[in-house]
């Protein structure tokens, strides 16, 4: 397998298509925190596929529209900074990836600036010629007061927030092998 993944394309037209198909899944992950920091839900849900799964029970961007709305009133003001993405294609119209983020959310209820960073698993895909997520999955290493020096696992997980994170570096699924394996090994 390549570092770009699965698919192995043969042409000059399938090589040129991974190429620009990379350079389109790149931007996601930028014009999704542009989105979500300058509140602009309709440019946010638009990132995703037409019939976006949100939650168990709903379907598609006017009810994610709704869900992010709502989660984005809870606080004011959101910094989100995006690095180190990891692109896999698994084929011409799929892939998945790891974005990594520090963000900073305001709380004014709370007097509070925290900080933190996350993972994004994403899924992609190709519908119409263009890129969407078709899903992200939320990992948080940490979330803390600007004022407070961090620690894994601060900060989630105790249900007070709207978005159900998993914990990083636990969620990785090499992590426990690495552990469980003997030093000397």
């Amino acid at each position: 397998m390549s570092r770009l993944g699965s698919w192995r394309p043969t042409t000059t037209e399938e090589r040129l298509d991974r190429l620009e198909s990379l350079a389109e899944i790149q931007q996601l992950p930028v014009r999704y925190a542009l989105a979500l920091d300058s509140r602009d839900m309709d440019a946010l849900v638009g990132l995703f596929l037409p019939d976006v799964q949100v939650g168990r029970d709903e379907r598609g961007r006017d009810a994610l529209k709704v869900w992010f709305t709502r989660t984005m009133r809870e606080m004011r003001t959101s910094v989100h900074l995006v690095a180190n993405h990891v692109i896999e294609l698994d084929d011409a119209d799929h892939a998945h990836g790891i974005v990594y983020c520090h963000d900073e959310l305001e709380w004014p209820d709370r007097g509070e600036w925290e900080n933190g960073k996350l993972q994004y698993w994403d899924t992609y895909e190709r519908v119409d010629g263009e890129w969407c997520f078709a899903r992200r999955r939320f990992h948080r290493w940490y979330m803390v007061d600007a004022l407070t020096r961090p620690s894994v696992g601060v900060g989630i997980g105790d249900g007070a927030d709207a978005l159900t994170t998993g914990r990083l570096p636990e969620a990785f699924p090499t992590w426990a092998a690495f552990w469980d394996t003997a030093a000397d090994a």
